[in-house]
């Protein structure tokens, strides 16, 4: 059987939101990383709430040839029992991947670029909705941007391009099966 090629006629950048109260947003975008990838496609991760507790993409990432770059910027979940950062340090690293998210917009060749868990960030008062708004008015055209997280922000599900709820069905954890390398983290 022969494997037939699809070139769009326009190429375009889409914007894509990925919600919901259901296990698998990161990996969803992750995902899109790995297609792009396979298209010889560079894409950057910033990763938002994450930066606290390993996770396998951090050097999962460096077996796809340099095409990946991902920075963790966070110190994990906001308000999560057991998380000793205050607020005020949660915004503020949040305020510094609002930065990297324009400086990487503004200077790297991409293709894709992901802001994991900015729809969390923006619903915990870490990022504003004016500067969510702005990363995408500032969008380069050609550029897919794919933000993920739960709580996504009504307006910025109306600007996407494409939007997905990812709904919880059953959850290991609520089983009392803890976290499994490669599946949760």
């Amino acid at each position: 059987m022969e494997i037939r090629t699809y070139a769009p006629q326009k190429k375009q950048g889409l914007v894509v939101v990925i919600t919901g109260n259901g296990k698998g947003k990161t990996s969803s975008a992750m995902g899109m990383v790995l297609r792009a990838a396979g298209h010889g496609m560079k894409s950057a991760v910033i990763q938002f709430m994450k930066g606290d507790l390993y996770s396998g993409e951090w050097d999962g990432v460096k077996y796809l040839g340099g095409l990946v770059a991902l920075t963790a910027t966070g110190k994990g979940f906001c308000g999560i029992e057991g998380n000793p950062y205050s607020h005020a340090e949660h915004r503020k690293n949040a305020q510094d991947a609002i930065a990297l998210a324009f400086q990487t917009m503004d200077t790297a060749d991409l293709n894709l670029l992901v802001l994991d868990e900015i729809n969390n960030a923006l619903h915990l008062n870490l990022v504003d909705l004016s500067q969510v708004e702005a990363i995408l008015e500032r969008r380069p055209e050609h550029l897919h941007l794919i933000l993920t997280g739960r709580d996504a922000h009504p307006h910025i599900i109306s600007q996407a391009d494409t939007a997905s709820e990812i709904h919880e069905i059953k959850h290991a954890y609520r089983l009392g099966i803890e976290p499994q390398p490669g599946i949760d983290f």
